[in-house]
């Protein structure tokens, strides 16, 4: 994180945080620290959207959000960024009203693009940590490199059916390439598009990452780092498996030979997409 610099808090700010300030572990030390942090979000989705109402609930200062589609009515059923008068609008400026709605004082950074080789170093650089909601294999693999080389933490999450798995990666302590050496066969794990999801489930997991955000931020707990914690909401189990650091790792591991973007869509051998 950033270095906190003396920031006096306005008697509305105080007001409105003070459910945070009387905690032990925040105080208006931990509130300063996040109204001064940046954060941006991967994908104003069904994970994406959650996370940023609550990390604009908190009182994040800045949060960026990074997404090239528009609302259409099939995300209602999950994406509380976004309301039924937003259908065909473009989902970075529904989500921007929306959180401007939760609380006028976040600033929202709207990178309405597909993050690609070209332009993810420089847009994730701009930030404290990202929070991924992409759904899609190559943007995991890029996402998850563009914060490995620029040493921003990752607070990662999926979701598919009933299932949602959620963990954070900081750049020494393994990466997603650890978990996921190599993607599977194109075609063998469905989207959401595909399968479907329920939707509650995306506010659960996108809830955990904002949780995992906002720990990073403070400086206080125990994240997920090194650990991966899986949901199961069928039967509302949870549990976690350990991550190691790997370290034949090609991007994190002894002796790496990913040292910069590549093409992420022939890592993965699926076609080029114009969009989510």
């Amino acid at each position: 994180m950033t270095q906190t610099q003396v920031l006096t808090l306005t008697p509305d700010q105080v007001k409105r945080y003070s459910r945070h300030i009387i905690m032990g572990q925040v105080g208006s030390v931990g509130q300063r620290k996040l109204l001064q942090s940046k954060v941006l979000i991967v994908g104003a989705g069904g994970l994406g959207s959650p996370s940023a109402v609550y990390l604009s609930l908190a009182g994040v200062g800045t949060i960026g959000i990074a997404d090239f589609d528009v609302v259409d009515v099939s995300n209602l059923q999950r994406q509380i960024l976004h309301h039924n008068d937003d259908v065909g609008r473009p989902k970075v400026v529904s989500a921007q009203d929306s959180i401007k709605a939760y609380n006028p004082d976040t600033n929202v950074v709207l990178h309405e693009t597909w993050l690609t080789s070209e332009n993810a170093m420089e847009i994730v650089s701009q930030y404290d940590l990202v929070v991924n909601g992409a759904d899609n294999f190559p943007s995991r693999y890029l996402i998850n490199d563009a914060c490995y080389l620029t040493g921003k933490p990752l607070v990662d999450g999926s979701i598919l059916i009933f299932d949602g798995q959620a963990t954070v990666f900081v750049p020494g302590q393994g990466c997603y390439r650890c978990l996921f050496p190599s993607p599977p066969p194109p075609g063998m794990v469905p989207n959401c598009a595909e399968a479907g999801v329920l939707g509650a489930l995306t506010g659960l997991v996108g809830s955990i990452q904002a949780v995992e955000a906002l720990k990073l931020i403070m400086g206080i707990g125990e994240s997920l780092t090194s650990r991966l914690l899986l949901i199961d909401a069928l039967s509302m189990d949870f549990r976690q498996v350990r991550i190691p650091k790997n370290p034949n790792c090609p991007l994190c591991g002894d002796n790496p030979t990913v040292t910069e973007l590549i093409d992420y869509e022939v890592f993965c051998g699926v076609a080029p997409q114009d969009g989510h």
